[in-house]
């Protein structure tokens, strides 16, 4: 785990990457934060988490790290340890965790819920949706109080890194660390959409899938979204994907969702 600072004193502030080793690209908007060194009002942490996997190029070494929180500073695997050393560098920060996903080329947030902290932070992101997860959070970076994750956009894309970079600009502005730099609400959008993910859409065993739905685009009832080589998969009743991809995961579609209201800049 690298870390490096900008400003003096003790971080409250914090921006996470390479949570998964096979998503570099919020690696290259931090090095390109710290190349840039922008003054700050209040000290900022950058934590580059896993860096056994980043050099593998593979999303972890023994276990998912954002599977693994808690973490155990004796545990057996690599990321249940690294997870307790993480989980103890950010304890006091408002954090933005930064990742990247095969399933949606556009940045969007996700936090456990729309606290004060979601609030005060979501609004001034370059993003037009916020996912809240509590549902799903077990085991994730996520779980744990004033963190923001970002899906900067599709994995291994030079888009999501430039993505990235701008989440992280944002992000440091809404917390009030760039000096003469107010926040400012999303200039190409009047609010944020928030969607309460809800349960996974499994995945059978097949030689192909294809997936015949748009994330954050409803599905209504009796529409097929998905299908396993040629076993399709029909709505049972209108729901949101979120996360849905032929092959994001090993086990899952993806996730169903449902609008639950907004948040204003």
């Amino acid at each position: 785990m690298r870390i490096e600072q900008l400003g003096e004193g003790t971080p409250e502030i914090a921006v996470v990457a390479a949570i998964h080793g096979d998503e570099p690209c919020g690696v290259r908007a931090v090095e390109c934060v710290l190349a840039e060194s922008p003054a700050v009002e209040r000290p900022v942490k950058f934590v580059v988490a896993n860096e056994a996997a980043l050099e593998q190029g593979t999303r972890y070494v023994e276990e998912d790290l954002n599977r693994a929180f808690p973490g155990d500073p004796d545990a057996d695997t690599h990321e249940r340890r690294l997870a307790a050393d993480l989980a103890r560098e950010i304890r006091d920060c408002t954090t933005l965790s930064l990742h990247s996903t095969q399933s949606y080329a556009e940045p969007f947030a996700l936090v456990d819920t729309v606290d004060a902290v979601a609030r005060s932070v979501c609004p001034y992101l370059p993003v037009s949706v916020v996912v809240e997860t509590e549902a799903q959070s077990e085991g994730r970076l996520i779980e744990y109080p004033h963190v923001v994750e970002a899906e900067c956009g599709l994995q291994g894309s030079e888009q999501a890194a430039e993505n990235a970079y701008e989440l992280i600009r944002g992000f440091l502005r809404a917390t009030g660390a760039l000096v003469d730099d107010e926040p400012v609400a999303g200039d190409d959008r009047d609010e944020v959409v928030v969607y309460r993910l809800g349960k996974p859409i499994p995945k059978d065993a097949a030689d192909e899938y294809e997936v015949f739905a748009d994330n954050f685009e409803q599905v209504p009832a009796g529409e097929a979204f998905a299908a396993a080589d040629d076993r399709e998969l029909v709505a049972d009743e209108a729901f949101v994907p979120v996360l849905m991809s032929p092959y994001g995961y090993e086990n899952v579609f993806g996730y169903r969702a449902e609008r639950v209201g907004v948040l204003d800049g």
